[in-house]
């Protein structure tokens, strides 16, 4: 990936995909958006690119200014990167059944029934609904933390806190997502520096 681009892609990347998961977030919140209709696939719409934004970010954090990593934490640093790319493929998939299903079902009725048929496949469920998902948010948040500690750190100490918090939030009641938004947008805030991956932290 060139350079260059990639700092210019990043600082947009970092506002533009917590911001359309606060609006997917407050669409959700409408009267009738969660049936099928305009206001699913809009807002499930919105959600997909605000995912999609996160692999410039994702890139980022892997990529942040550490000349005194080791080659374990390279290794390590790929590693997680890798965690959180398999996991945000599955979100994708999972909002892509989402799109499909709100698109031909032709009641709440019949939503229901396309989103049992699809989840009755064996492995659907943990790969695409449970497990599958929550590895972008351990990829992510171990990111942050290599990001926060040690002399050559790019980030603030609060950068996990407030995307564990996010999380957390999300986890407790999806209504809060706006508000994780909120947090996963001043976690990452930090990125927007140098090239687009963040200044080092003075100790």
């Amino acid at each position: 990936m060139d350079t260059s681009k990639h700092g210019r892609i990043t600082p947009f990347a970092v506002v533009g995909g917590p911001a359309l998961m606060a609006l997917y977030g407050g669409i959700r919140l409408l009267e009738g958006s969660r049936d099928p209709g305009v206001g699913w696939l809009v807002g499930h719409s919105l959600m997909l690119a605000g995912l999609v934004l996160f692999v410039p970010v994702l890139v980022a954090l892997e990529r942040r200014p550490a000349p005194n990593r080791t080659a374990a934490g390279r290794v390590a640093a790929r590693t997680a990167l890798g965690v959180a790319l398999t996991g945000l493929a599955a979100s994708v998939v999972q909002i892509g059944i989402d799109l499909y299903v709100g698109a031909v079902a032709v009641d709440k009725a019949d939503q229901h029934r396309l989103f049992d048929g699809i989840q009755s496949h064996p492995g659907v469920v943990p790969a695409v609904y449970s497990v599958g998902p929550l590895l972008f948010y351990v990829g992510l948040l171990a990111l942050l933390v290599a990001g926060a500690v040690g002399r050559a750190r790019s980030l603030c100490w609060w950068s996990p806190v407030l995307m564990l918090t996010g999380t957390v939030l999300t986890a407790v009641d999806l209504a809060l997502i706006p508000v994780a938004a909120v947090c996963y947008l001043v976690a990452l805030a930090p990125l927007v520096g140098v090239g687009g991956v963040g200044r080092p932290v003075a100790a």
